[in-house]
């Protein structure tokens, strides 16, 4: 019998009294972890917009109240960023969701059989 050493690591981390961070019974195959993932890729990647929104807006707010164009436009530049970067989250989010209506397969909300 060939031993191998490997952990489960979703029923080794636990998040409270006897709940791990995975059930074996809820990964029934590769794409149920991907359709978990990319719904909170989602969610950290709307956060992280707010967040970038929020800095970039006082940074512009900074150089123009201290006369420093070079903060000014650092501020513009990180909106600019955070928000190319939402169009392209925003973008892949109805790609996703086109290529599930053409295919028929739920992507991010997959039914495990």
């Amino acid at each position: 019998m060939l031993n191998l050493f490997a952990v489960n690591i979703g029923e080794q981390w636990i998040i409270g009294q006897d709940k791990a961070i995975a059930n074996a019974d809820q990964f029934k195959n590769p794409g149920a972890l991907i359709s978990i993932i990319l719904r909170n890729v989602y969610t950290v990647a709307g956060i992280l917009l707010f967040v970038l929104l929020i800095f970039g807006g006082i940074s512009i707010i900074i150089g123009a109240g201290e006369n420093d164009p070079r903060k000014a436009a650092q501020g513009k530049k990180t909106v600019i960023t955070a928000l190319t970067g939402f169009v392209i989250i925003f973008a892949s989010y109805w790609i996703i969701k086109l290529i599930s209506f053409i295919t028929g397969v739920e992507i991010l909300n997959p039914t495990i059989p």
